[in-house]
């Protein structure tokens, strides 16, 4: 499906009366003032000023609008359609009941958007900060095909799910490297502030020390003379890390093949690539873009670089007439349940379901592998917290111990 075009257009805040003579005023995005005041004119408005927001993006102040926001928001307007209500007015009722003031700002701009005559994935693709050009091309294709509010249903539910996968996906991830990270911090901490004072209390008892209370103490001499560089080695590590990622696709490829292979992790990365690419083609492909349009889409979709070259060279076995289900075979990274699943839809004519269920069951799996990771976890931070921070004070406490015995 070809992208909506788009041009560059800036936010302006407008005033003036409407029919009946009643001061009005708004905001709106056009490309330059001429075209806003013939826009608002067509709507029965005499602007009397129209000046250039001075904000540099919409969004910019107050609370960020995430993506689970724009979920809100599409599930909000499908059940505003579905009930019949016109879609101008339908903005109009969202923003009333939106507390996120930079998502109601956002609304009230595509309503005057719309209201001004363009359609409504083309007001939508003048944001693509928020709304990629999947979410515009499956708006437009219910546009074109009359069945605006079912697509933002199918939309909204596609949104809610995924991003509930990245958030399950996120908390496998972040979960156990914070704890340990604090950890570390607080050993940090007792070494450079702790146990100096436990070394001046030992220094007046003239007596050998333990060599586990000797090791201790070198370490904490390490770490007071040098804890500087180990600061700043971490922090260019993290930057160092960061720009790589950013910057070279050969890396980030690295990374995404290294955290499939990963031990515990690898397995919940690698089902739910599955089931965003399932999720993905099912919605694309239930709004009747073609296969081959659909498999373009959900190669950027994936999330990891392994599956999106899989999903594109099953793009093109599909151009040349091969089936779907042999194509995700031949690339080596489906499981069979899904690559069966899938036959199952090709032969049945039920292709768009059959997907549907497959990332049900990989979202399942995911949810129960986080759970049962959480669950695996919670006992190995604690052992790894009650060595580091136990041995510590094991460590000072041992001399005084060894002192008690001899009194």
């Amino acid at each position: 499906m070809a992208k909506v075009a788009t041009e560059k257009t800036a936010t302006f805040i407008w005033e003036g009366t409407d029919r009946r003579g009643q001061k009005t005023k708004g905001e709106a995005t056009s490309t330059n003032r001429a075209l806003l005041k013939a826009q608002l004119r067509k709507q029965g408005i005499n602007p009397s000023k129209v000046r250039k927001k001075s904000a540099a993006s919409l969004g910019s102040k107050g609370k960020k609008i995430t993506p689970f926001d724009i979920a809100i928001f599409t599930r909000q307007m499908a059940t505003m359609m579905k009930a019949g209500v016109p879609l101008v007015q339908s903005f109009d009722i969202v923003a009333d009941g939106l507390e996120h003031p930079s998502l109601r700002e956002l609304v009230i701009t595509i309503k005057y958007d719309v209201a001004a005559g363009n359609s409504f994935a083309g007001a939508l693709a003048k944001h693509p900060r928020y709304f990629d050009d999947l979410f515009c091309n499956l708006i437009e294709s219910g546009e074109k095909s009359g069945a605006l509010e079912t697509m933002l249903e199918r939309v909204a539910t596609y949104m809610e799910k995924t991003e509930k996968l990245k958030k399950k996906v996120k908390k496998a991830m972040t979960y156990p490297i914070a704890v340990v990270s604090v950890a570390f911090i607080v050993t940090g901490i007792l070494l450079v502030k702790v146990v100096p004072q436990f070394q001046e209390v030992f220094r007046s008892f003239g007596a050998d020390l333990p060599a586990f209370t000797l090791m201790v103490i070198a370490m904490s001499e390490w770490m007071q003379a040098y804890w500087y560089i180990i600061l700043g080695a971490v922090i260019a590590a993290i930057f160092v890390f960061r720009e790589a990622k950013l910057r070279s696709q050969a890396f980030a490829e690295a990374l995404d093949r290294l955290a499939l292979k990963a031990p515990i992790v690898g397995p919940i990365l690698h089902n739910s690539a599955v089931a965003r690419f399932a999720r993905v083609l099912s919605t694309t492909f239930s709004a009747g873009v073609p296969l081959v349009d659909a498999l373009e889409s959900v190669a950027g979709a994936t999330g990891n670089s392994v599956f999106r070259y899989a999903v594109l060279k099953i793009r093109d076995d599909v151009s040349s007439g091969t089936q779907l289900q042999y194509s995700m075979k031949s690339t080596g990274v489906f499981p069979a349940m899904a690559i069966q699943l899938t036959s199952i839809g090709e032969e049945s004519g039920a292709l768009d379901d059959m997907l549907a269920k497959v990332a049900d069951h990989y979202e399942a799996e995911v949810d129960d592998a986080v759970d049962n990771l959480t669950a695996l976890m919670e006992p190995m931070i604690m052992a790894v917290l009650g060595i580091l921070v136990g041995g510590l004070i094991t460590a000072m406490y041992l001399p005084i111990f060894q002192l008690g015995q001899a009194v």
